[in-house]
């Protein structure tokens, strides 16, 4: 069930009446539950199992080590049977099919994993599961810290693992954020509604009138790069660049939007990423939620920075190859992960160096932030590496097929982008952006280009991770 949708729209009212009407009562999470069930099911009902086993074995391992002695070894086999169990089952539906397609290869015989599969179902990668086994898994590992009080409501708990905005493209929330807001009703405001209501509005457009616009251009480039020469495909790695943010970006407005009109509140995943004066900078302004996750849980597990440079960098790599995982069993993502490592380790000194502080210009840090992002987008985006080495070798070599022309509204589309994320840096610019005549006009804006320009499109792009 997709946000930009008529069915959505009518669920959606049907879910926040009820909600409204059994606030009072201590229905209120069970009624949200349910909608997040009937949201998930909507796609396929059997992958209904595997949220709610997901959901119960994290519950009951809790519960288990609950009863353990603080720091006892008997907890942390708890923990390891909800980390197996939690990864086990990610493993098999996002990766079974690439390690099997690999061994083979190399002279196996295996059969694809979707001849594994029970009672004879269509093999199809859970929607949202690498969010939702995340988010489960969280409470889990939090539990195990001492950073949080086990949950005794299963519903609450199950509520937390399900909440239907957020299910299948993040953010990922944190127990410690999320949960404690089911626990009483929150309240519902005008503020609340008219805050949701903008949020959500500014999603859509991202979605329907920029993503969806600048994918028309990057799909029929990237179908067939070899037919493109390098100022074609320079240009749709950059509207690339763009469509992939306003895609998830407005993903997340949408989740935090419908959340808000609830009352709940949903942590922020963007932050002008564009605007980045450096490669860390940038991962933590692009998915807050993922970077965080594997900061808290991996980097300084395995000692973050605290244990010489070399180990650092074996940290550093550790995380953006989990991170490429994360995001697609593919050759391809993996070198795009590895691009980010690489970037990093080698940019770590220099960019804690004063002289790039203080004294390089912040244009020319965004300016090769964002081209160094662009390149790694290029593995990203090609359906293989050979795809996107034929695309890098072309972009800088000059080279091409013959001359391809490019629309010239999507220029300036990707100038107006720039230019929007630059008001956000001086108060003044801010301020008028912020104000309430602008946004009313710019409201209204997003309004009649939807109405007249926008493109229906399809599934939001992260939802295939």
């Amino acid at each position: 069930m997709l946000f930009h949708t008529w069915t959505f729209l009518f669920f959606f009212l049907i879910v926040f009446g009820g909600y409204l009407a059994l606030r009072p009562t201590r229905l209120w999470t069970s009624w949200l539950l349910l909608a997040s069930y009937v949201f998930y099911g909507w796609w396929n009902p059997f992958y209904l199992l595997l949220i709610v086993y997901s959901t119960v074995l994290d519950f009951g391992v809790v519960a288990m080590m609950d009863r353990q002695q603080p720091g006892s070894s008997n907890r942390r086999h708890w923990l390891i049977v909800s980390i197996v169990n939690n990864l086990t089952l990610l493993a098999f539906f996002k990766y079974a099919d690439f390690l099997i397609e690999n061994l083979n290869a190399l002279g196996a015989n295996f059969p694809e994993a979707s001849r594994l599969m029970p009672f004879g179902l269509e093999y199809l990668l859970p929607v949202g599961i690498s969010f939702y086994t995340f988010q489960s898994l969280s409470y889990t590992l939090d539990f195990y810290r001492g950073t949080i009080k086990r949950e005794r409501s299963f519903v609450r708990f199950a509520t937390f693992v399900t909440f239907f905005p957020q299910l299948v493209a993040g953010p990922i929330e944190r127990s410690k954020n999320l949960l404690p807001q089911f626990r009483h009703a929150p309240r519902i405001t005008t503020q609340h509604l008219t805050d949701g209501l903008s949020l959500f509005l500014v999603g859509l457009f991202k979605k329907l009138a920029l993503a969806n616009y600048l994918a028309l251009y990057v799909d029929l480039v990237y179908s067939a790069p070899g037919d493109h020469n390098s100022i074609a495909l320079l240009f749709a790695t950059i509207c690339f660049a763009w469509q992939i943010y306003f895609d998830f970006s407005g993903y997340t407005d949408m989740a935090r939007g419908i959340a808000r009109m609830m009352g709940f509140n949903l942590m922020l995943n963007f932050n002008h990423p564009y605007l980045a004066t450096g490669l860390g900078d940038f991962w933590s302004r692009w998915h807050i939620s993922l970077s965080t996750w594997f900061r808290d849980y991996l980097y300084l597990p395995l000692g973050g920075n605290r244990r010489g440079e070399l180990i650092t960098c074996r940290n550093l790599l550790i995380v953006f190859l989990a991170s490429a995982l994360w995001h697609g069993a593919a050759w391809h993502f993996i070198v795009w992960g590895a691009l980010h490592a690489v970037g990093i380790i080698l940019t770590r000194t220099l960019e804690r160096s004063t002289w790039y502080r203080e004294h390089l210009p912040d244009t020319i840090k965004r300016l090769w932030v964002f081209a160094f992002v662009c390149l790694a987008w290029i593995f990203f985006r090609a359906e293989t590496v050979g795809e996107a080495w034929l695309i890098v070798t072309r972009i800088c070599t000059l080279d091409g097929a013959h001359p391809t022309t490019w629309p010239l509204p999507l220029g300036w589309l990707v100038l107006a982008a720039f230019a929007y994320q630059l008001s956000s840096l001086t108060a003044p610019t801010r301020r008028f952006v912020t104000s309430s005549p602008v946004r009313i006009a710019t409201a209204t804006c997003m309004l009649i280009l939807l109405v007249f320009y926008s493109s229906s499109g399809g599934a939001f792009i992260y939802f295939q991770f």
